[in-house]
């Protein structure tokens, strides 16, 4: 048996997820279907406000909705240090641990030849502009995952 359009259209954009496979989308699926229709439509709305409202900081590269981002403009951060991260999601968890109160620099992926990525592929040429503009920093610190990709773009840092 198929299922009715909307369904099948509903699983399959589920699907595009990293890591939802059909099982997991066809119960994904019939969860919203069986949604109070209010809280459908939130989450519809917010799926498209983060769409729309979100970019990139044009200094770090963090996920923002005002630019530059809330961590650049902390005037209580230490200026001095620079921590490099691969992804949104490693600043957002190293800043939570409330450990690292420098900035912070995103490069949006890792060096990776097989992949065909390469320095212009990654948010690398932003940070050498921003190192090159910015007196303020003494330490940069390239913490990339323990990965081939990740200590191949630490080894040739900076570019």
């Amino acid at each position: 048996m198929q299922y009715p359009d909307p369904i099948a259209k509903l699983i399959d954009s589920y699907m595009k997820l990293p890591g939802v496979g059909e099982k997991t989308a066809t119960r994904l699926a019939f969860y919203t279907i069986d949604m109070d229709k209010n809280d459908v439509h939130t989450f519809a709305s917010s799926l498209v406000n983060a769409k729309e409202q979100l970019h990139y900081c044009s200094i770090c590269g963090n996920i923002t909705d005002v630019d530059p981002c809330v961590i650049c403009t902390d005037k209580s951060r230490d200026r001095s240090t620079i921590l490099v991260v691969e992804q949104v999601k490693d600043v957002m968890s190293i800043d939570r641990m409330n450990e690292y109160h420098g900035l912070y620099h995103v490069l949006h992926g890792v060096l990776s030849p097989i992949e065909g990525l390469g320095p212009d592929d990654i948010n690398i040429t932003s940070l050498i502009r921003r190192l090159q503009n910015n007196d303020e920093v003494n330490e940069v610190i390239v913490a990339t995952n323990a990965t081939p990709e990740g200590e191949a773009t630490a080894r040739t840092w900076p570019g």
